[in-house]
């Protein structure tokens, strides 16, 4: 499996994977120069589109995205899917995910998450460490949960939202497409789409 970007998050998905993907896995960054040519001294580093190709065709065509960014996230998909490359998901073991709760292709959980029955999410997104979303919580595409982010019973969030670490959204709130929540924020009404949000009870600031 190919991961896309070599900082930050692209590194914390290392924990997720099993044995077997670890075995032929790399890292595309074509942007950061101080990246070496093997992370961790492991793990090569593909730094053209012509590497990213011969990968495709001759190692794995699957790939995931290491990258928080919503809108980068769905930047980086339309261009390695283009090149021939199929998105899978990564899923922590150390995860509690409903039976009855249905998880988008391409989805990336880390571990402490907990996804209840009747939740579903979309293509794309990230949901950080322990995370918890309640019951028919309904998430669009490419959305960012950060860190010990709270979604209440039937909350829906729109495509392309980022919500910080440790925000709360109370229940039955709508939260439009590409809106950011700030980090510790208590959202207890409806959010309008591309707005920020900030604060207890959260206020919007652009």
């Amino acid at each position: 499996m190919l991961i896309i970007g070599a900082k930050g998050f692209a590194k914390e998905i290392l924990q997720s994977l099993d044995n077997k993907l670890l075995e032929s896995l790399a890292f595309y960054d074509d942007v950061n120069k101080d990246i070496p040519e093997k992370l961790y001294g492991c793990y090569p580093v593909l730094k053209k589109e012509a590497d990213v190709l011969n990968y495709f065709h001759n190692v794995s065509d699957k790939f995931c995205l290491g990258l928080g960014n919503p809108q980068l996230r769905l930047k980086l998909f339309k261009k390695f899917d283009e090149l021939g490359g199929t998105l899978v998901s990564t899923i922590d073991k150390a995860t509690n995910i409903g039976k009855y709760a249905k998880i988008g292709g391409g989805t990336n959980i880390l571990s402490g998450v907990n996804i209840s029955n009747g939740a579903e999410l979309g293509k794309g997104c990230l949901v950080y460490y322990n995370v918890v979303i309640t019951h028919d919580v309904k998430i669009g595409e490419f959305v960012e949960l950060s860190p010990g982010c709270k979604l209440l019973g039937h909350v829906n969030i729109g495509n392309y939202v980022s919500i910080g670490a440790g925000a709360i959204i109370l229940p039955k709130v709508q939260i439009d497409e590409g809106a950011v929540i700030g980090a510790g924020a208590v959202v207890t009404k409806d959010v309008a789409a591309n707005s920020v949000v900030v604060g207890n009870p959260a206020r919007k600031i652009k």
